[in-house]
């Protein structure tokens, strides 16, 4: 199995009590990438989920010392730190896709860490960059699956 990078949106649905099928689906690509150990983040998505549900899920009920928890869960899913290559990756992936700045630098993180898929809402389903990673939106009715256990 390939390695998946995560986007911020997929760590915040598998905790939103508001839209059961998206919670699911993140869910089950969750803990099949927990258990396979193929999943990755950078520090920017979690910094982002720490943000994102501290103003969203925090209303839902979901507690901080939840947050807290999974912040200190997904750091073993060996997080990528911002450096300055990274920054170079993410102004060259920018200029010539269109990318967001903040887009860019989740796209070159995955690309760092040598995913093969990127799971994310935000971006184009199916977009292949530099012939390697694969831009994937878990929710449409043509996404894969998550992998089966190993």
């Amino acid at each position: 199995m390939s390695l998946v990078f995560l986007d911020t949106n997929i760590l915040i649905y598998r905790q939103d009590p508001t839209d059961t099928a998206k919670r699911q689906r993140a869910s089950n690509w969750i803990s099949a990438l927990a258990r396979s150990r193929r999943g990755r983040l950078s520090w920017q998505v979690l910094s982002e989920y720490n943000s994102v549900a501290s103003r969203k899920l925090l209303t839902h009920g979901y507690s901080t010392r939840n947050l807290r928890l999974d912040i200190r869960a997904y750091s073993a899913w060996m997080p990528l730190a911002p450096d300055l290559p990274l920054f170079e990756s993410a102004w060259s992936l920018a200029d010539r896709n269109g990318f967001s700045w903040w887009d860019a630098l989740i796209v070159a993180a995955a690309l760092r860490q040598e995913c093969d898929i990127l799971l994310s809402e935000d971006m184009q389903h199916g977009l292949v960059i530099d012939n390697r990673l694969t831009l994937v939106n878990p929710f449409v009715p043509e996404a894969p699956l998550p992998p089966a256990a190993p």
